[in-house]
């Protein structure tokens, strides 16, 4: 009876917290982005805004010169569609609302940097560092999009996320669309200003142009590869939480340390294998390891340098605690890992990472493994130095696809590890020769 008055409390708390939101959403007033002065312009054509003035243009360089008003028009009036009906509506209305909501004590814990990053400072100008304002926003675009996706699970912030989306000056466009905007615009800058290079008749003008063009497509690379990094860097960070490494006799039992000296080994450095910014994990996925009385779910992390097998652990508590649904999960990584994540689990290493330089990859002919009842599998037998086998793992994929993805993925690792192996050690001991007679 007491648990039963406890629900109804609670219930009661919840549907009092989400009128009073819907009730300071409704006192949100928001500015019409129509009532910008140049907001006529960005529907209109070049020949309709200076048809009064139009005469007929009869040589070529007159012609061209009109073509190049054309682009410089284009230029100008896709500039001002993006900043009224993108950047605007996001800061107006989603920003803007989010602001005021934090301002009457709702959403308190929502990051508006993690969700808008410098959008007040986006500007339309390249001058100073070209589009580094655009750099910055982009470079957080992933985190963003990861983070709204988490957001989206909670109640109230659904119920923020649907009221400003039902703005009609949203034009039926949700945030996802609307934060991606300025990515999309940065990429779009280099054709529009070649347009107008191309109808330049003026070589002063036209190597103007062609600079300014030149620097945007410069940053644009700079800022893929930037990306790239930052992407890698927090795929990498997530799987630094998620990866556990136990201590060596909590892996093996064969290996036994009085409690007294455990305090001397617990420094276990394996972890900082994760921790190379130059590391790159190639393949990643969910295979059942066929050990002598059982199978066993295990995660198999592939890197540029070496293999990670893994146990999958579920647990009742969630991963983070009570606020999983605010932890940003890489989109990145495997859905199935993003998946494990969200529900609470981590891997734990089942053996040492095997090298390599050190891994034998072997097919299993399914005739071999009728008496076990074993499909799509295939053998990774890790060697030591001494080319002494130390360690097997019978593994099977899902689907024979799945098995032929994986060989074919560590296959061309191990051989890629091994050209940059050879290329490090001939860089190592070829120098040039001082003498002819040495």
């Amino acid at each position: 009876m007491n648990q039963g008055w406890f629900f109804v409390v609670v219930k009661q708390g919840k549907d009092k917290q989400k009128q009073d939101l819907e009730n300071c959403l409704s006192t949100v007033k928001i500015i019409d982005c129509g009532t910008y002065d140049f907001c006529c312009f960005k529907s209109k054509s070049w020949h309709e805004f200076i048809k009064a003035q139009q005469t007929e243009q009869k040589d070529v360089n007159s012609r061209l010169e009109v073509k190049k008003e054309e682009a410089v028009w284009e230029l100008f009036t896709s500039e001002c569609t993006y900043f009224l009906d993108h950047l605007l509506v996001l800061k107006m209305i989603f920003m803007n609302t989010l602001k005021y909501l934090q301002s009457k004590e709702f959403l308190l814990d929502v990051d508006l940097w993690k969700l808008f990053a410098n959008l007040e400072e986006l500007n339309k100008f390249f001058q100073g560092e070209l589009c580094q304002t655009h750099q910055i926003y982009c470079l957080n675009y992933t985190s963003a999009v990861f983070y709204l996706e988490n957001l989206r699970q909670r109640e109230d912030f659904g119920i923020y996320l649907k009221w400003c989306e039902q703005n009609e000056q949203c034009k039926r466009l949700h945030l996802p669309e609307l934060l991606v905007a300025p990515l999309h615009r940065l990429t779009r800058y280099p054709l529009l200003l070649n347009n107008i290079w191309k109808r330049s008749t003026d070589e002063t003008e036209k190597g103007s142009i062609w600079s300014v063009k030149e620097k945007v497509e410069k940053s644009i690379r700079d800022l893929e590869g930037k990306v790239k990094w930052l992407d890698n860097f927090q795929k990498f960070r997530q799987l630094h939480e998620v990866i556990i490494w136990p201590q060596i006799w909590d892996r093996d039992k064969r290996f036994f340390v009085p409690e007294c000296l455990k305090q001397n080994l617990r420094e276990n450095s394996s972890e900082n294998l994760l921790s190379s910014a130059s590391r790159l994990l190639l393949h990643e996925g969910r295979l059942t390891l066929a050990e002598s009385t059982r199978l066993l779910d295990v995660y198999l992390f592939l890197f540029d340098d070496f293999l990670l097998i893994t146990k999958i652990k579920r647990n009742k508590k969630k991963y983070g605690g009570s606020d999983t649904g605010l932890i940003p999960v890489c989109p990145s990584l495997a859905p199935e890992l993003q998946s494990l994540i969200r529900e609470g689990g981590f891997c734990s290493v089942l053996d040492q990472p095997i090298p390599l330089d050190r891994l034998i990859l072997k097919n299993v002919d399914p005739i071999h493994i009728t008496v076990f009842s074993l499909r799509n599998a295939f053998l990774i037998q890790h060697e030591n130095r001494y080319r002494q086998c130390i360690a097997v793992f019978l593994l099977q994929a899902q689907t024979d696809t799945a098995k032929k993805t994986w060989m074919s993925q560590i296959e061309m690792a191990i051989s890629n590890y091994t050209k940059q192996d050879e290329t490090r050690k001939s860089t190592l001991f070829c120098f040039p020769a001082e003498s002819s007679e040495i």
